[in-house]
């Protein structure tokens, strides 16, 4: 559960968040920021979404990098799929934000631990979905390029491969990071 709540507000566990709860500014400040999550989401998917429908609506101009085979193919329409349910999910999160009121959801949170989930859901779901859409994306690219018949490709491929997978790396130890940080509680200082 507390996974959650720093996926989806960045706190280390629900107390920070009702604290959000208790003044209309801070609540207003909550809104803006989950909405702005929000709006970016559906940015992200659009542009998955319409590189998505550019790659399976078109044949592939390059003969040594085709993305029309099956595997490529339906990855590419799995990462379509998955960012039009992004684009849903998103725009549906966001109107729930937009006109919700601060005594609601702190009634929602006080009456149980699905009411929370669901609460917590709301954000991450949507996110979650374009991760995956994007993932599928660049599976479909780099099946592509890897089953190519060219050495050039498979290398420029290989490189991008390694390059992708430091970086996901990256971002994951340092969400990591950032998790245990929060969760530790800050030290006394020690005396001279």
């Amino acid at each position: 559960m507390n996974v959650l709540i720093f996926l989806a507000f960045g706190c280390s566990d629900l107390h920070d968040h009702w604290n959000s709860l208790q003044s209309d500014r801070a609540f207003e400040a909550l809104r803006r920021k989950l909405c702005s999550i929000l709006g970016s989401t559906i940015t992200t998917a659009s542009v998955l979404l319409a590189i998505s429908v550019a790659f399976v609506s078109t044949a592939s101009p390059l003969p040594y990098l085709d993305y029309s085979t099956p595997t490529p193919y339906c990855l590419l329409f799995m990462s379509l799929m998955l960012a039009i349910i992004a684009i849903l999910t998103s725009g549906s999160s966001m109107m729930r934000w937009l006109h919700t009121d601060r005594r609601w959801i702190q009634k929602q949170l006080k009456q149980g631990r699905f009411l929370v989930v669901f609460h917590l859901l709301s954000i991450i779901v949507p996110i979650f979905f374009v991760v995956c859409s994007l993932n599928c994306l660049v599976s479909a690219m780099l099946t592509a390029g890897l089953s190519s018949h060219s050495t050039a490709s498979r290398a420029v491929t290989a490189f991008c491969l390694i390059i992708y997978v430091l970086n996901i790396g990256t971002i994951l130890m340092e969400a990591v990071w950032k998790y245990h940080a929060r969760r530790q509680p800050i030290s006394p200082a020690l005396p001279c």
